[in-house]
């Protein structure tokens, strides 16, 4: 039976234990080494056969686990790397998978879900935790949100018009003065763009038109 080698990456000791215990009962499973920095993983790599995969804990005594990931893919870019952590914010998932990283998991995943992430970036797939992936999905959604709303399509003339004035300084009576229309109408057209991009505070509208390039600072 082919065996996956895999090397655990964690600064502490009852973590590798209990990752080696989820996975000591599967055949297919090889665990060849073990390290608690980034550092000695190295030593580990250079003085040992290459790995198939390695289980890797962001928060290492030495260096971020995303930074090892991305120095693995330069030298070692046949490894897979699959995150393993307790840090499931939007900010570590990103940078992780930007880093190189095949697959992000919680330290909360149970053997059933361990086992089958090893297995999946092993086949030169990616996996993520289901939580993770909604994570990811939402990210992609409000990314795709704010995607749209650059191109600036969904502004009518009026309101590109509007928010143009607001976000270069300009008050309501300023607006409404150059544009022969009433205060209450700026109001109103702030409003809707305010609702239609869900937009929080006037400091969020300037925001946005800096991002639709509406201006430039």
């Amino acid at each position: 039976m082919e065996k996956i080698n895999i090397v655990l990456v964690d600064d502490h000791q009852v973590v590798r234990d209990g990752v080696k215990s989820l996975l000591s009962e599967f055949q297919d499973i090889r665990i060849m080494g073990e390290a608690d920095s980034a550092h000695s993983l190295f030593q580990v790599l250079n003085n040992h056969p290459q790995p198939d995969v390695i289980i890797l804990d962001i928060n290492l005594p030495d260096q971020s686990g995303i930074e090892v990931t991305r120095q693995l893919k330069q030298k070692y870019p046949s490894i897979r790397v699959l995150i393993l952590t307790m840090y499931n914010s939007e900010e570590y998932i990103f940078n992780a998978i930007k880093a190189g990283a095949s697959g992000y998991l919680p330290k909360t995943a149970n053997r059933t879900e361990l086992i089958g992430a090893v297995r999946q970036v092993y086949q030169g797939n990616e996996y993520f935790d289901p939580t993770i992936s909604n994570i990811i999905l939402k990210s992609y959604i409000r990314q795709a949100k704010h995607d749209n709303v650059a191109s600036g399509q969904k502004l009518t003339a009026r309101e590109t018009e509007i928010l143009r004035l607001f976000a270069g300084g300009r008050s309501n009576t300023e607006i409404a003065d150059e544009l022969f229309i009433s205060v209450r109408t700026v109001e109103s057209h702030k409003n809707h763009i305010m609702q239609k991009f869900e937009l929080k505070s006037t400091v969020d509208l300037v925001k946005f038109a800096i991002r639709c390039k509406i201006i430039e600072i």
